[in-house]
């Protein structure tokens, strides 16, 4: 009997399905033609001389002559006609469309009928000769004497070499006559004859995991979406969408059936798998006093220049505000000496040390703090000065130094050099317990090639120095004034920077971090080998170089992360030391990972016994604390300072914590923010969205994101306009720009595929979600070029869930995605192979198949992102093929596909076996 492919799944066609005897063809509305692959359909252009006007006269497939002109082909199982344009069915496509036998001749396909069966007026189907008659007035027949006549009369006259003894299938000779019998998946019915297909999915749901269909003489398995169906086309299994390759942008959580992604710290999820920066400066300036500085996952808030910024690293204090009981911080100090005719420096960082690792061969380093900050210190939270410092402006000294053969590692100094030196002998000048305020250096390494000659290229590592040295108010005198005092540093200083010169050249210049001496420089020779491994401020840990956390400090001597001690805190990676505590009592807790975990009395102040709470607000952020008047709200702990409401707007009672609490003229809705000047609601922008009531901002979109309309309401608003894929020459994708996410509106993207020489295009499209409302508004179409009478691969506008694959009618391929303004939907995410040309009537004979996309398991495979790979991977390198077992292969793929590849494959290779 024959099957009505159309019933399933419209038989895989675009437009329309037409059912015909043994097989089934699509065909397409008015204005569009079939494409190549049979199923789906393209959308006819201004008409041109080639296969896009209507009139090329092909009854199948036209295609385009290198010459120009058209030639045309037929589908599987047709001939050319004479004509050159026609097509001639033959028993290869259908059986013809004969229900029985079929014969080629030169006019088609002629019918004929097995014995006992007579040739129906439509020359195809085929009916009994006079069996019917007789039939029909036996079932009328009731009576048991009937009933014997009957079977005397089949037992005189049943054969199966007559009309198969009437049997539905198989037939058999016996002693009693014909005996019938049904083939798997049929049972015999109470006439002994007819064969009835058996519904297997009413037993034990026919073995399947989730689903079962049934289908005449057999039953298909299938499951929920977010698994897949094993190679035993029973058990169904989770797909684990974490192991595919750009599913999130950060973290993955696979789920049975389902996923979810998550953002780092900082960062915000769009699109349902990208993660963004969120940019905190637009939600209430950051909460920050003066100015707010978004960084990537962070941001810092900033302070004018004479203020600098508070613990609570939101609010400004004045400057010249010290801690009267605070010890003052120990300074840096420079200290140079000769011993035997060797001069050595050492500088000591004891607090407000910086060190950042710029590359492999490079490093800048900062010691104490500047007295003008740049924008650099101002990101360091520096420990607040004590009353005791001097504010005299420094005196400022910039020096460059050069190291050759010698690499920028900061190395800890070798145990035999620190006893060689031996006590420091004669001091130098600017040691009399000399100040070093502040010291930035930072030392570059790079190759410098001789020119001309060729020698091997030289190592030479460039120190940049910064000094500053504070002014001694005390030393000024009558006989020397504050200019003459000033002179006499700066000359202090130019002589401690000449013997600094003299002792880097001997390479004895070294840094001390908590009681570790630090090589600056290091020749390659002298390159301890333990170390090299993991740069400095990293361990090696399972073998990954890992960065010292918050908390700890690096500590080259033992060469592993040590936490600080009690009295210190960090609160920056990969550091060489721990900053003093402000109470320097050496009391609290190990491994302090900022100024409120700081111990003693402090701890207590900052862990919130003494900090005011949101509402209330005091001059150092501690206790005791002032509630925020009328007018005024703050919503975060230890502040010095209320928000304004602006405008002159009261709050409902004092204390307030939020925007909200102020009593608005006019009550704003989400996707809107309150102007506090002109007391009306102001939609969001486009870029921007707000999901509150009563807010006075709206939030800038993650990362480079924008909305597609102003009062947005959600981050899904907020969709990125970057067009994506990767082409590559093998294998690539193209993707709609925010996908898996909703696309955008008004947005264009075009890609073009120029495959290496003799190679061919084979495309996928798993599935596609575009929204039919808007009368085709967004497209998606593959030409050769961008001139719209080119040859046409693929064009649509329409959601299609199921499937197809194709080759590209041309060699290369221009591809073209446009939406309008109306509906936006999921878009797509489409991948590509390129083959080899000599493959290329293989290639296209698999992609036009109906079976590939027959059953829904067959579909999986093409939706299936590890199966497509392992598929592309063979297509695109065929010698690839021998990568994969017989058992991988059998663990991959259904039996049902293997079958239909091989059939081809082994046609395809050996035609006249």
């Amino acid at each position: 009997l024959d099957v009505d492919e159309c019933q399933d799944n419209n038989g895989g066609c675009q437009q329309i399905c037409v059912n015909t005897m043994g097989s089934y063809e699509c065909q397409c509305k008015e204005g569009f033609f079939l494409s190549d692959n049979q199923h789906t359909c393209i959308h006819r252009s201004i008409e041109g001389m080639n296969c896009m006007n209507k009139d090329h006269g092909c009854a199948h497939i036209c295609r385009e002559t290198p010459k120009g002109g058209v030639a045309c082909e037929c589908r599987p199982g047709f001939e050319l006609a004479k004509n050159q344009k026609d097509c001639k069915l033959t028993c290869n496509y259908g059986n013809g469309g004969c229900q029985h036998t079929c014969d080629d001749t030169d006019t088609g396909p002629v019918c004929g009928c097995h014995q006992k069966y007579a040739l129906h007026s439509d020359g195809r189907t085929c009916i009994e000769k006079d069996e019917a008659a007789i039939e029909s007035s036996e079932y009328n027949a009731t009576s048991v004497a009937d009933v014997d006549k009957r079977v005397k009369r089949r037992l005189l006259m049943e054969t199966c070499a007559v009309n198969n003894g009437g049997c539905d299938r198989t037939c058999k000779d016996t002693a009693t006559g014909v005996r019938c019998s049904c083939p798997v998946g049929f049972t015999l019915q109470p006439d002994g004859k007819t064969c009835k297909d058996i519904d297997e999915c009413l037993v034990n749901n026919g073995g399947c995991d989730h689903f079962c269909r049934n289908t005449v003489g057999s039953f298909e398995c299938s499951c929920q979406k977010g698994y897949k169906l094993l190679t035993d086309e029973r058990t169904c299994q989770d797909i684990d969408e974490c192991s595919f390759e750009r599913t999130c942008d950060h973290t993955c959580i696979n789920y049975p059936g389902s996923f979810e992604c998550l953002c780092h710290k900082g960062y915000t999820l769009y699109g349902l798998t990208h993660c963004g920066d969120i940019d905190e400066c637009s939600i209430s300036n950051g909460s920050c006093d003066y100015g707010c500085l978004n960084t990537m996952g962070s941001y810092e808030c900033v302070c004018p220049p004479g203020k600098k910024l508070h613990w609570n690293k939101k609010d400004c204090v004045e400057m010249v505000k010290c801690l009267p009981n605070a010890k003052p911080a120990p300074k840096a100090q420079l200290v140079c000496s000769k011993t035997g005719g060797i001069e050595s420096c050492f500088l000591s960082c004891p607090s407000n040390t910086l060190f950042v690792p710029d590359s492999e061969n490079s490093y800048t380093l900062s010691c104490g703090v500047p007295v003008q900050q740049g924008k650099a210190q101002q990101k360091r939270n520096t420990t607040l000065p004590s009353c005791a410092d001097s504010l005299a402006p420094p005196i400022k000294q910039k020096a460059r130094f050069k190291i050759k053969d010698a690499k920028c590692h900061l190395r800890p100094r070798s145990k035999e050099k620190t006893k060689d030196s031996g006590k420091q002998a004669g001091q130098f000048p600017c040691t009399d317990n000399c100040q070093v305020t502040f010291v930035n250096l930072k030392c570059d390494s790079s190759k410098k090639k001789r020119r001309g000659r060729k020698s091997p290229s030289k190592e030479v590592s460039h120190i940049t120095t910064e000094f500053e040295v504070e002014m001694k108010s005390e030393e000024v005198s009558d006989t020397c004034n504050i200019d003459c005092v000033r002179k006499r540093m700066e000359q202090k200083l130019q002589t401690a920077i000449k013997t600094l010169r003299k002792s880097i050249n001997k390479q004895q210049f070294y840094i001390q971090f908590s009681g570790t001496e630090y090589e600056v420089a290091q020749k390659p020779a002298k390159a301890t080998e333990g170390h090299e491994a993991c740069s400095t401020g990293q361990v090696l840990q399972d073998g990954k170089c890992v960065t010292c956390s918050t908390g700890t400090f690096y500590s080259g001597e033992h060469n592993q992360c040590v936490p600080c001690s009690p009295g210190t805190y960090q609160d920056t990676e990969g550091q060489l030391t721990c900053e003093p505590c402000p109470s320097n009592d050496g009391q609290g807790v190990a491994g302090a990972r900022n100024v409120s975990e700081c111990g003693g009395k402090f701890n207590l102040i900052i862990k919130g016994l003494g900090q005011c709470s949101p509402g209330h607000y005091s001059s150092d952020g501690f206790k005791p604390c002032r509630v925020c008047p009328l007018g005024t709200y703050q919503p975060e702990p230890g502040r010095t300072l209320c928000f304004p409401c602006g405008g002159g707007l009261v709050t409902k009672h004092e204390g307030a914590v939020s925007f909200q609490d102020c009593e608005t003229k006019v009550h704003c809705s989400p996707g809107h923010y309150y102007n506090s000047t002109t007391h009306r609601c102001i939609r969001c922008p486009v870029g921007t969205y707000q999901p509150e009531f009563g807010q006075n901002y709206c939030i800038t979109c993650p990362g480079n994101t924008s909305t597609d309309f102003d009062g947005s309401t959600n981050v899904t608003h907020c969709k990125n306009q970057h067009c994506g894929g990767e082409l590559g020459d093998y294998t690539g994708y193209i993707e709609s720009p925010n996908y898996p996410g909703d696309y955008p509106a008004n947005v264009e993207c075009i890609w073009n595929i120029n495959p290496p020489p003799k190679r061919r295009i084979l495309i996928v499209v798993p599935e596609i979600f575009l929204p039919i409302e808007d009368e085709c508004g967004d497209v998606l179409v593959m030409r050769k070029s961008a001139s719209p009478t080119s040859i046409t691969t693929y064009e649509t506008c329409q959601t299609y869930e199921r499937p197809i694959a194709f080759t590209s009618r041309s060699r290369k391929l221009w591809i073209q995605f446009k939406s309008n303004e109306g509906n936006s939907g999921k878009g797509f995410q489409v991948p590509y192979v390129t083959y080899d040309e000599d493959y290329q009537q293989l290639i296209e004979d698999i992609v036009r198949d109906g079976r590939l996309y027959a059953s829904e398991n067959h579909q999986e495979i093409l939706k299936d992102k590890k199966l497509i790979k392992a598929l592309f991977d063979v297509l695109a390198h065929p010698q690839n093929y021998f990568k994969y077992t017989a058992q991988e292969s059998k663990e991959m793929f259904p039996r049902s596909f293997i079958k239909l590849l091989r059939s081809k494959v082994s046609r395809f290779l050996r035609p006249y076996k």
